[in-house]
């Protein structure tokens, strides 16, 4: 280990864990069913004008899901080596 570097001390922490390591959730029919929303407000709630809007919300919704994202492993690598982080820590005190 070289002068100018100085060894990484972590806070006390009872779990190491990264929140919401996986983002938010992409939702594909969000931006669709606020336009038909939006074309019923300014329609006054007719389907005359919004039934292309309508049609293409029942498409998304009734299209297959899509397969979830796979869940990120950092938390459970965090929780693996807390213990051997903590226990250099109490080692060199």
């Amino acid at each position: 280990m070289s002068a100018s570097q100085k060894p990484i001390r972590l806070p006390p922490l009872k779990v190491l864990r990264v929140r919401n390591p996986n983002g938010q959730r992409e939702r594909p029919c969000m931006a669709i069913m606020s336009s038909v929303l939006a074309c019923w407000a300014s329609a006054g709630y007719s389907t005359a004008g919004c039934a292309q809007v309508e049609q293409a919300l029942r498409n998304c919704m009734d299209g297959p899901q899509p397969s979830p994202p796979r869940s990120s492993e950092v938390n459970y690598h965090l929780g693996r080596f807390k213990d051997r982080l903590t226990a250099q820590a109490k080692k060199k005190k």
